[in-house]
């Protein structure tokens, strides 16, 4: 089976990689002509474990092609996946200006009748905007059949998750009209669920407002925990024994960020906005998120006896580990919040320093955490790398000139903190209670 992607984003090359070791014959098409001369030497412009290793095995054996002609790959492809961008516009809805021009792209090229799959995000009703589209713009007698299948990729994992799904979703007008694609993903033994198209769509964005709003929720959970002296460690744990419930995104923390859960959260406030429904759920989900780096840098503000003149290393940029990912990234929130507080930032990150240095230049950035860590008032936890879970506090210690340990990730232990005459503040529990003034400080 002969298979274009269109688009070779994060969705986009996660996807053309995948399926083309299943072994289908798979066409990666991209506007970019940097981009896809990068992909044809086997270098992936995006940070994913695993994923360099994948796209040069697949171009090595021959199933595997990028290419910016998305005509020739449109005529070569029985089944062409549109993976193109879906960003917000200002007012929180869809732009859906990428999936519309590729639609039209295809409709023209097109020779024969095919099927269009919608892989991006997009809101309900726009696999009837790609099929108005594609009957509008297509030559006499081809016709094709729109199928919406949206992804559930988690980055820093993406690989595993693309070949051992929890399910498959598929929209189609039909279960006849499914079957292509139901045969495509037979070799992933996945649970498989067809539906009509609305539906599909509506799944995507509702399985991520959910899992978001379980974050916002133990979020404030947490807060609560501070004040009565429980632990929203053990809080979380309790919840998630229960099969109801699960014990997944019930981790207390600065908030959640990344190319989805925003984005869609605000996608459907925008849709029920539009439709005249009340949203007031997703509303706090929202609202809660977005005090969640407010509130951590207050704490610290305190634990400090304010910010301006104070330096603060920040330990990871991305918005979550194993990914170069930095949309919505509430690391970089963080560290823009401290610059206008007046404090000075140094940072380190395994993957994102390159990029974030273009955005916020003003930072310093260093070799590793300890090298952060030189003369700062405080270390602030931000992205729960590797590399930094067994930290040599004392070390840590050592080369800071305060004493404040700010553990936006609930990732340390106050013990260990504790001997190595650290201040520990961390999220939810009752030793991370308000830290008020100074220790003695350590000179650098």
């Amino acid at each position: 089976m002969n298979i274009a992607v269109i688009g070779t984003g994060y969705v986009g090359l996660v996807t053309t990689a995948v399926f083309a070791d299943l072994g289908y014959r798979v066409i990666g098409v991209d506007i970019n002509e940097t981009r896809i001369q990068q992909l044809c030497r086997g270098e992936s412009p995006i940070y994913e474990p695993g994923l360099d290793e994948m796209l040069k095995h697949n171009l090595e054996a021959g199933r595997l092609h990028f290419t910016t002609d998305t005509a020739a790959a449109v005529r070569a492809s029985e089944i062409i996946f549109i993976a193109v961008g879906t960003p917000p516009s200002a007012d929180g809805s869809t732009d859906l200006s990428q999936v519309e021009s590729v639609a039209r792209a295809i409709a023209s090229a097109a020779t024969r009748s095919s099927i269009v799959v919608n892989k991006s995000t997009v809101p309900v009703g726009t696999g009837e905007v790609v099929a108005r589209l594609l009957a509008e713009h297509a030559a006499p007698g081809v016709s094709f059949d729109v199928l919406s299948n949206p992804e559930f990729l988690r980055e820093g994992t993406a690989m595993y998750d693309a070949k051992h799904p929890d399910r498959v979703i598929i929209g189609a007008a039909s279960p006849a009209d499914a079957q292509p694609l139901v045969e495509l993903y037979e070799p992933l033994h996945c649970p498989v669920l067809v539906t009509d198209v609305p539906s599909a769509e509506m799944i995507k964005y509702a399985s991520n407002a959910f899992l978001a709003m379980k974050i916002s929720f133990i979020n404030e959970i947490a807060n609560l925990c501070e004040a009565v002296g429980g632990d929203v460690r053990h809080v979380a744990k309790g919840m998630g024994l229960d099969t109801r419930i699960g014990d997944k995104f019930l981790s207390a923390g600065i908030g959640y960020g990344g190319s989805c859960f925003p984005k869609d959260v605000e996608s459907l406030v925008a849709v029920a906005r539009e439709l005249g429904i009340p949203s007031a759920l997703l509303e706090a989900v929202r609202q809660v998120n977005g005090d969640r780096v407010p509130f951590f840098i207050e704490r610290i503000a305190q634990a400090l006896d304010g910010l301006a003149g104070k330096t603060v290393a920040v330990l990871g940029l991305t918005f979550k580990p194993n990914t170069d990912d930095l949309r919505d990234s509430k690391p970089l929130d963080l560290c823009r919040q401290l610059l206008d507080a007046g404090a000075a930032v140094r940072a380190h990150d395994p993957v994102a320093m390159a990029t974030v240095a273009r955005i916020l230049p003003q930072i310093t950035y260093c070799a590793d955490a300890f090298d952060a860590a030189v003369g700062a008032d405080a270390v602030i936890l931000a992205t729960e790398w590797g590399e930094y879970t067994a930290l040599d506090f004392n070390e840590l210690h050592t080369m800071m000139r305060g004493d404040l340990l700010a553990d936006g990730r609930n990732l340390y232990d106050l013990s260990r903190a504790e001997a190595a005459g650290l201040r520990y503040l961390c999220i939810g529990r009752r030793e991370c209670g308000a830290i008020k003034g100074s220790s003695e400080q350590i000179p650098a």
